[in-house]
């Protein structure tokens, strides 16, 4: 899809998506995914691969066994986890190797994998959840490609993404989550995960989705995500708040919430 063209006249790049995840995401929008097409395709990358199978191996998947090919990583994980893997590699690999994003690249994966799981869970689209928490702060990673001997000040001065929005309208015209949006739009997300990154910080910030919100469930999990990661002690207080906003049961999102941390804490255990 088109960068938004108010974007383009700012000068600000917004990169294109690598040939394999435009074919990945063919394969993935199959009504019958190939599998053997979908490991293949990723095995003739052999940097990518290598990538996907080191993630794999990590202790936040906790396999009790080291997988040595994207088609055991396929069997043991699944088709959306391990195509997500494989984007959040391609996604990483279209910027700039730098320890200011290494953070933004850590909580991208672990929001991706709680989101796609929660959604799987609750009965929401569990490929648009989990591409969606990939992809929420990509927008920094573009304004840091632009400008990288200014940007990395704005990330440390901002305690909040809501005071970093206000900073990056200043200095650029434009904040990182209109620009990680249009990067969804032109790499092809589904119009929820779009949605979700686009309004991620002022959801976050407000607990309020604007009336403008059409395609709220993802964007939902996305902010009982952020309370999961950045704020647990608060995770009851904004599944009340923003549950009935989507027309999600809180009492099931929050036993998914639980769930997926479980989860991901018993991997982890195994892991180490």
């Amino acid at each position: 899809m088109p960068v938004d063209p108010q974007l383009r006249t700012l000068d600000i790049e917004i990169p294109t998506q690598p040939e394999v995840l435009v074919k990945l995401s063919l394969l993935m929008a199959a009504e019958d995914v190939d599998l053997q097409a979908m490991s293949s395709l990723v095995e003739l990358d052999m940097a990518l691969a290598a990538a996907v199978l080191k993630a794999v191996n990590s202790s936040l998947y906790g396999l009790r066994g080291r997988v040595q090919t994207v088609q055991q990583a396929l069997t043991y994980l699944g088709m959306r986890e391990v195509a997500a893997i494989t984007f959040e590699m391609g996604l990483r690999a279209a910027f700039p190797t730098a320890a200011e994003l290494e953070q933004v690249w850590q909580r991208a994966s672990r929001r991706g994998l709680l989101m796609g799981r929660m959604g799987q869970m609750l009965g929401i689209d569990p490929w648009a959840a989990h591409s969606a928490g990939l992809f929420e702060e990509c927008g920094k990673a573009v304004l840091y490609r632009h400008a990288p001997a200014h940007y990395p000040a704005m990330l440390r001065a901002a305690s909040r993404d809501a005071d970093l929005v206000q900073l990056e309208r200043t200095a650029f015209g434009v904040s990182h989550d209109a620009l990680g949006a249009a990067l969804c739009e032109s790499w092809g997300l589904a119009p929820a995960a779009v949605a979700s990154v686009r309004s991620h910080v002022e959801v976050q910030a407000t607990l309020t989705m604007p009336d403008s919100l059409q395609r709220r469930s993802v964007s939902a999990i996305s902010t009982i995500a952020w309370a999961m990661l950045q704020h647990p002690d608060q995770l009851e207080g904004v599944a009340q708040a923003i549950s009935p906003q989507a027309q999600l049961d809180e009492g099931l999102v929050l036993r998914a919430a639980r769930r997926v941390t479980e989860q991901l804490e018993q991997a982890e255990e195994h892991g180490r």
